[in-house]
């Protein structure tokens, strides 16, 4: 991809300390955009770009945030809501607390974000947002209450932000992966069999396993959203691209 599309671009990530949204945000830097890293895990001098403190459940620090930001500079290229959480349990046994976390991080935070940001975009005609949902939004999984109605609920998000954003030539997708190589998916599986099993199929939680027999990696995802903020889909908006290795079928 031709380093230029990004070059003094200012890009947003939010979950940019680890796993999905740090390779994002790397994939940005290394494309020659300014980027700035959100996670509430944040430790100056571990990244090679700019990551500030912020935690998706508290409504005051996205305004205080957000605000700065647009003291420092009233632009936004790209804004990617990568940061998740997720919460295993059946659903009567499910605490709200868990539920409410999975809302809050998963899409009251992105929400609360484009409520910042949107007056920005459809002021300066131009910029795109990439929202990272998941694949659990498309099919049902055993113990997943939560996380797939937050995603699920990020998407229908998206499309309404990307419609109320296309008179202003402004962009909004989403990307959903599947099961991903990142530290959280590895904590979930437990061990190298954990992973195995799920590749292969878990019938008893009603997943059927990923015809191209791997894992995404996070490169995969990043090539994704780098491609989606790009001039190359410049003509692509209101889209949900599932990545996940055919693990959905035609559902």
């Amino acid at each position: 991809m031709n380093t230029s599309h990004f070059a003094d671009q200012r890009v947003l990530v939010t979950g940019a300390a680890s796993g999905i949204g740090r390779r994002i945000a790397e994939a940005f830097h290394t494309q020659g955009a300014e980027v700035i890293g959100l996670d509430v895990n944040s430790l100056p001098g571990e990244t090679p770009f700019r990551l500030l403190a912020l935690d998706l459940r508290v409504p005051g620090q996205i305004t205080a945030i957000c605000r700065h930001l647009q003291q420092e500079w009233p632009r936004l290229d790209v804004l990617v809501n990568a940061a998740g959480v997720l919460r295993i349990a059946k659903l009567e046994a499910t605490p709200l607390e868990d539920w409410q976390t999975c809302l809050d991080v998963n899409v009251t935070g992105p929400f609360l974000l484009l409520q910042q940001w949107l007056p920005v975009f459809k002021q300066q005609r131009s910029g795109v947002i990439i929202n990272v949902a998941s694949n659990a939004a498309h099919v049902p999984r055993s113990g997943m209450a939560a996380y797939g109605a937050s995603k699920a609920a990020l998407i229908s998000l998206s499309h309404c932000a990307g419609l109320e954003l296309a008179p202003y030539g402004v962009r909004c997708n989403v990307v959903s992966p599947g099961s991903t190589d990142t530290p959280m998916l590895r904590a979930m599986c437990g061990d190298t069999q954990g992973l195995e099993r799920l590749i292969q199929g878990i019938p008893a939680q009603f997943k059927l396993g990923i015809p191209l027999a791997k894992l995404a990696t996070v490169d995969d995802i990043a090539a994704a959203v780098l491609f989606l903020a790009s001039p190359s889909a410049g003509h692509i908006t209101l889209q949900d691209l599932v990545i996940d290795g055919g693990a959905t079928l035609a559902a």
